[in-house]
């Protein structure tokens, strides 16, 4: 698991101990300028996604932990960040978002940034 640190306002009691591992601010800043979609779980099964970011302060965490599997078993990179709030916000949703997809439509002019990413978390998630 690899968690984003999003906000200072965040307490470590309000990150479920299952989702661990931190990565720098310049990271989650990335994550967050993306937009993405809320369903994870068909772009999953679709196999049209390219990483899955997920709220660390979602409770229970369990209600989200069928993605970790379907992403194991498609080979797909995932992340979490601290704060669903902060993730709906980067969704443009007025309320929390337990988990998002991210994915590239065609000729979109964040591929590259997109791919910069994905690279990174997989490099992150080997360590």
């Amino acid at each position: 698991f690899l968690l984003l640190n999003t906000t200072k306002t965040m307490t470590e009691a309000d990150v479920n101990l299952k989702a661990y591992l931190v990565t720098d601010a310049h990271l989650t800043k990335k994550l967050l300028d993306l937009k993405g979609a809320s369903e994870a779980t068909e772009t999953l099964n679709r196999g049209i996604l390219e990483f899955i970011v997920m709220g660390a302060d979602t409770k229970p965490l369990e209600i989200i932990l069928h993605l970790l599997l379907l992403c194991e078993d498609k080979n797909v990179p995932f992340v979490f960040v601290h704060s669903k709030q902060a993730l709906g916000w980067t969704c443009e949703i007025s309320r929390p978002l337990i988990a998002c997809s991210v994915t590239i439509r065609e000729g979109s002019q964040l591929k590259q940034q997109i791919q910069s990413i994905q690279q990174t978390i997989e490099r992150l998630c080997l360590n």
